[in-house]
């Protein structure tokens, strides 16, 4: 197995800047220099992103920046001593050890588990004492490949960490053996505890890249129960594999710690448990407060409780936390259902399209009928051309038929997890019966995702709990929403979707151009964020009602993904145009973003926008507008809903796609250029400033 750590890979007290920018930059750097990552930019930009989620920084000084990237070849570790230290965001201060832990998106399991453990050494005072005591490359070098294989730290005993003694420091140093193959137990502490037996307590441990925080965070909590006599069985839940736990062990606990970045996975395991909620650093800063609260809970008759039927309390709780408004809760329960609606109208209008090419647009007449008679071995009139394209046509169609009952079915699944799902899909099979379109299927996803959570809250005897998920949910939830869709609302949501329908196939002319203008503008406005998603939804979700008499969905489609294609390749173009106006970062940047605008990435400008949001993004804009006029004026269509240039059999006169997408590029390019010439208060700041050694 290749090394994971070489004194290439190593800094010893050395000003590496004085933010995790310039530390994680450079450490990706280290990493690329030696050969094991393909390139620099990539590495940063996936590390810095995980850090921007939740901040590294551990109590004691220590900073682990991590992630997994499809730059990075070999699994890998690079170590700097910093001198001045850097804050990561610890709560007691800035750090002065920083583990760069780079796997890749493909890393073997073996790999993984070795940079779990060494994650969880960390929290280990001698091994940090250790390092800090180093004095060559060779010697930190020598200490990782021991932690790695559980050699004691070789300073341990002379050095004390933070002024505590190496010894003191022994409850760590036990828990990361107790919490080997994705358990870590504490049941050796029950000396300690009451005459009456120990408090048992079970906890999941996740993050969203699985590789240090999480196993870390298990350490810190079976620790900190060791020390009060607490029985603490911890399931990790990484990218190393996990082991779930005995549901006898789950069975007997009193309370449940979940220490988690993201969902749970098997949470009914827990069911009717009291938990405690918080995000995995957490678990890693204040575990001493973390089992207090979950021993306050077990004896709690009104603790809140794992719920027996999914996650929604846990989600609308964590929203209340965070001041979560009702409108914020609506935007997500729609986003998610348009994110769930896309595959199926992606792969749909793809092959569609596909059957328009082979076929010809008369195939929707005789589609039905050539793939019921036809086979291979009796082709019909106009051969094999016509057979696949009646094929693929027919195939694209029954999956643009699933698009509003997905869209219903994962809106009521964002508000009521799992049991919403099907009283949701129902809803929205419903809608598509009465006419009712998309429209309907926000409004029957809304009604069912509501009643089938209010369901969930009812309050009923253990006997039935197992029933409530699969069968009285659903039925009841169904009911409600698919009923006021028949008797109530059905009808005139689908006179609504009608009259919008007619009045889009009746747009020509300014009114065409204006809509363009408006949909260009939202597509480059936030790239990416709350109003080009609502944009894109509005043309996604419109895109089934296209057809050859009514091309109106199509050309909002097409508008829109031409549109949202300007600002990365506009970037692009101005990195070339001046380049002296951007940082070296911002430059290696537009190379990347010629392809992510290619490909209808918007967020590739993202960049450029968060380095100078006053003249990027207005600059888009124009560029946008200008390309979202063009394609409606001269009927650009596109019946695939994403995949830019790569998707151009799907698109509608291309060549005038091409011209639309060309003059909003060089119109927001030449734009953002004049903008830094001549409105820049000062020339952006480059990243050859920072005092740094490769």
């Amino acid at each position: 197995m290749t090394q994971l750590i070489t004194t290439e890979l190593v800094e010893l007290d050395q000003n590496l800047g004085t933010s995790p920018e310039d530390v994680i930059r450079h450490l990706a750097s280290k990493v690329a220099a030696t050969g094991r990552a393909s390139e620099v930019e990539g590495l940063f930009a996936d590390a810095f992103a995980r850090e921007q989620k939740t901040a590294t920084g551990i109590p004691g000084g220590i900073a682990i920046p991590h992630c997994r990237s499809a730059a990075v070849i070999e699994p890998t570790l690079a170590m700097a001593r910093l001198n001045p230290k850097v804050d990561f965001g610890a709560k007691d201060g800035s750090a002065d050890l920083i583990f760069f832990i780079a796997a890749p998106d493909g890393a073997d399991q073996e790999h993984l588990k070795l940079l779990s453990k060494l994650a969880r050494s960390l929290i280990k005072k001698d091994f940090t004492a250790a390092l800090r005591a180093a004095s060559s490359r060779e010697e930190i070098v020598a200490l990782v490949d021991g932690a790695l294989a559980d050699k004691p730290a070789a300073h341990a005993a002379a050095v004390p960490a933070d002024g505590v003694a190496a010894g003191a420091a022994s409850a760590g140093a036990a828990s990361a053996g107790a919490a080997s193959a994705g358990v870590a137990s504490a049941g050796a502490a029950s000396a300690g505890a009451s005459a009456a037996g120990p408090k048992r307590l079970v906890a999941v441990t996740a993050c969203p890249t699985g590789i240090a925080h999480t196993y870390m965070a298990a350490d810190s909590l079976v620790a900190a129960a060791q020390e009060m006599g607490v029985d603490l069985q911890v399931e990790t839940q990484g990218s190393s594999g996990a082991k779930p736990l005995d549901p006898a062990v789950i069975a007997a606990a009193d309370a449940v710690i979940f220490a988690v970045d993201v969902d749970v996975r098997g949470k009914e395991r827990f069911a009717g448990k009291p938990v405690i909620n918080a995000p995995v650093k957490r678990g890693i800063d204040e575990p001493t407060k973390m089992v207090q609260e979950a021993l306050a809970a077990a004896t709690d008759p009104n603790a809140r409780r794992v719920p027996h039927f999914g996650a929604e309390e846990q989600a609308e709780q964590a929203a209340a936390e965070k001041g979560e408004h009702i409108g914020q809760k609506l935007k997500r329960a729609l986003l998610t259902g348009v994110s769930y609606m896309i595959p199926f109208v992606a792969g749909g209008g793809l092959l569609i399209a596909l059957g328009f090419l082979l076929g010809g647009y008369d195939i929707t007449e005789v589609a039905d009928k050539v793939v019921v008679d036809n086979n291979f071995g009796n082709l019909p009139e106009g051969g094999l051309a016509i057979y696949l394209g009646a094929v693929l046509f027919k195939i694209g169609a029954l999956s643009m038929g699933f698009l509003v009952p997905a869209l219903a079915g994962y809106i009521a699944y964002a508000i009521a997890d799992r049991p919403g799902i099907a009283p949701g899909f129902v809803a929205g099979a419903v809608s598509g019966f009465m006419g009712a379109g998309f429209l309907g299927g926000i409004v029957g996803g809304l009604l069912a995702g509501y009643m089938a959570h209010l369901i969930g809250t009812w309050q009923v005897p253990r006997w039935l709990r197992g029933l409530m998920p699969v069968v009285i949910i659903p039925l009841l939830a169904s009911i409600f929403a698919s009923g006021l869709m028949f008797l109530v609302l059905g009808g005139p949501i689908a006179g609504i979707t009608n009259g919008l329908n007619a009045w889009l196939t009746g747009m020509t002319g300014v009114s065409a151009v204006v809509l363009g203008i408006i949909l260009g503008l939202m597509m480059c406005f936030d790239l990416g964020g709350p109003v080009n998603k609502v944009a894109y939804a509005f043309a996604v979700a419109g895109l089934s009602a296209g057809s050859i008499e009514n091309q109106a969905p199509w050309q909002i489609m097409g508008t829109v993904m031409a549109a949202g294609m300007v600002p990365p390749l506009a970037m692009a173009l101005a990195t070339v145009l001046d380049k002296k106006l951007f940082s070296l970062a911002e430059r290696e940047n537009g190379k990347a973003a010629w392809l992510l605008g290619a490909s209808f990435i918007s967020e590739g400008a993202i960049p450029f926008a968060a380095a100078d949001p006053l003249r990027v993004i207005p600059a888009s804009m124009v560029g946008g507008a200008l390309t979202g006029a063009l394609c409606m004026a001269t009927g650009v269509t596109s019946q695939a809903p994403h995949g830019g240039i790569f998707v151009f059999f799907a698109i509608g006169n291309l060549a005038m796609f091409v011209v639309a997408i060309l003059a909003g590029t060089i119109v927001s390019a030449l734009a953002v250029v004049a903008l830094k010439r001549w409105v820049a208060a000062k020339p952006a700041a480059t990243v050859e400033t920072v005092p740094v050694t490769v």
